[in-house]
């Protein structure tokens, strides 16, 4: 089998190569490249390929019709929205991903966020910086406070016993519950948990249903002075919606790691030029521990693959 990287798996090469050694003892082959989002490039690079790595970078149809061997499509993330699943699946091609590998780092992120938001960290410390004092911008604390969670997967799940701990009210909402759920997560309508709590944290998959599930509409609906914590998808989220709601006041924060397309972003970006937001280049799901577990889930997706037992299954 001839085996593609076509983008950094963030970690050292030393590990990169540990992984990659009993795939190369068993005689197959394996290339690693730089990320390069030109799809030509991909091409000339991944055209003999029989299995194709990536993380978040978009893989089109054009990239995926032109690997005429190509059967395995490993996915170092958990979405897989950046890859043209239907042009995988009229090629027979199948799809895994990497999914809980970053579910301890997107929580802590989403909590980091909260507590800063809430604490004004980023202006005081602009104050202190600047030899001034706290005044005006005393802070409230997270205890007690209503958390509302949009979509309560794996992720989601983590940032309640996080928040739980913290003593938090939580409010959840998602397609399907199964009675296995945390008994402290109490489930309702989308409509009802927008108008009841403080900070609103989006952690469900993009989709026809979910993108710009927050918009002008659903935003008047939640709580005025109410924060929103985006570390789920960028097309979740209207942000030209959310910055007008950020600017005028009617919310009083948000911290948003993701957008309509990866950073580096446009300058001129709505989120990037409003009121109260903390802004960060989608690192929620990266960490050193996160890096490490996503390289040995997509090295034990291929092992297990060719062993006719595929894992993680997308397609």
């Amino acid at each position: 089998m001839n085996i593609v990287l076509l983008e950094s798996l963030g970690i050292p090469n030393n590990l990169l190569m540990d992984y990659a050694k009993p795939l190369m003892e068993a005689g197959h082959s394996f290339t690693a490249y730089e990320k390069d989002t030109n799809p030509q490039v991909q091409i000339e690079r991944a055209k003999e390929a029989d299995i194709i790595i990536i993380a978040n970078m978009p893989l089109t149809g054009e990239v995926i019709s032109s690997c005429k061997n190509l059967k395995f499509i490993d996915v170092a993330f958990t979405g897989v929205d950046h890859v043209d699943l239907s042009a995988a699946k009229s090629k027979g091609i199948q799809v895994s991903n990497a999914a809980g590998y970053s579910t301890q780092a997107v929580a802590e992120l989403t909590i980091c966020m909260m507590l800063s938001l809430l604490r004004n960290i980023p202006q005081v410390e602009a104050r202190c910086r600047e030899g001034k004092t706290k005044d005006g911008l005393v802070g409230s604390e997270i205890m007690g406070k209503t958390v509302g969670i949009i979509g309560m997967g794996a992720i989601g799940t983590r940032t309640a016993d996080l928040l739980n701990v913290f003593g938090c009210h939580i409010l959840g909402n998602k397609r399907h519950i199964t009675g296995t759920e945390p008994s402290f997560i109490e489930f309702t309508s989308l409509e009802d948990l927008l108008s009841r709590s403080d900070i609103v944290s989006l952690h469900c998959p993009l989709n026809e249903d979910s993108r710009h599930l927050i918009n002008r509409d659903t935003i008047g609906k939640m709580k005025q002075g109410a924060y929103l914590i985006n570390a789920s998808r960028g097309p979740v989220v209207d942000s030209q919606a959310l910055a007008d709601a950020l600017n005028s006041g009617y919310l009083s924060g948000a911290g948003i790691d993701v957008f309509e397309s990866e950073p580096p972003l446009d300058t001129s970006h709505p989120l990037l030029n409003c009121k109260n937001t903390m802004v960060t280049p989608h690192v929620a799901f990266a960490s050193v521990q996160s890096m490490e577990a996503r390289a040995k889930i997509v090295f034990d997706n291929i092992a297990t693959w060719m062993e006719g037992n595929q894992t993680n299954i997308v397609l």
